[in-house]
């Protein structure tokens, strides 16, 4: 293990840019629940077992039309919990490696709790490929995307049920509802995470070959969106992988894989980078 730490802190130090890919994972030493599995899901959110239903099920936009109350009742919470929240102190360790970088770094992640901007990392420089719970979008008409910076959705501690006045659209009215993107969701609008992917494609086309480190933090297997997107950066421009994963630490060859809670692992690294 201390040899993998070595070899992750030299990739860090020889590398002119770097890419931080995150999953659930990094946002655990936080304090964030881990939905992993029902039965996770069930202990951060006891009313819904009783309803049968899993964060798959949940998590999708037909409640928004089907029951607003209960697809706002879980997301206004998230939302609070997120707010409530203070990034761990992984999240300053990765800004400090990233301001040591002449070619600059990019974000990339499945979390859509806003902390990486949060924690001090440019806003033009993240990708939310899932979108971001920190802004609506109208679940009518074509609306644009709206800060959600001044909602705040009242949820009944029991039912976990909105209790107030749901979050309307700025433009039209109608019911909002977060710009996440969501288990068979078809209404979607990806136009923030679209702009975000074309400043990263440009920022990754003046990476030099072999002058990259990925550091991937707390992305599983079960949505692999990270997983696949770091693997396949990595091949194309010759990068060394360094992957933090608690459970699910694999990595191919020749790429490093370290069995270790994302801070754990970015405090070990960061003692050996002085």
């Amino acid at each position: 293990m201390t040899d993998l730490f070595d070899r992750a802190a030299q990739a860090i130090v020889q590398a002119d840019a770097l890419l931080v890919t995150a999953g659930a994972g990094m946002g655990v030493d936080s304090g964030l629940p881990d939905f992993r599995g029902p039965e996770g899901f069930w202990r951060a959110y006891p009313p819904y077992r009783e309803l049968g239903l899993r964060f798959e099920e949940l998590a999708q936009p037909r409640w928004f039309s089907r029951d607003p109350r209960l697809a706002w009742g879980f997301y206004g919470h998230r939302l609070e919990l997120y707010r409530a929240t203070t990034p761990h102190q992984g999240f300053e360790i990765l800004c400090r490696w990233v301001a040591r970088k002449r070619g600059g770094a990019f974000v990339f992640t499945s979390n859509v709790d806003g902390h990486f901007q949060r924690a001090g990392f440019d806003e033009a420089q993240v990708i939310e490929c899932h979108g971001s719970l920190m802004h609506l979008q109208c679940t009518e008409s074509d609306c644009g995307i709206h800060p959600a910076s001044d909602v705040r959705v009242d949820v009944d501690p029991i039912t976990f049920r909105a209790a107030g006045p749901l979050p309307s659209c700025p433009v039209c009215g109608a019911l909002a509802r977060p710009n996440v993107l969501m288990f068979a969701d078809g209404g979607w609008d990806d136009a923030r995470t679209a702009a975000a992917e074309a400043r990263f494609a440009s920022w990754l086309s003046g990476v030099a070959a072999g002058r990259l480190a990925i550091v991937e933090l707390g992305a599983g297997t079960a949505v692999p969106s990270v997983r696949m997107t770091g693997e396949a950066i990595a091949r194309r421009h010759a990068a060394t992988l360094v992957r933090i994963n608690v459970r699910e630490p694999a990595a191919p060859p020749p790429h490093l894989g370290i069995a270790r809670g994302a801070l754990d692992a970015l405090r070990e690294i960061d003692r050996r980078l002085g």
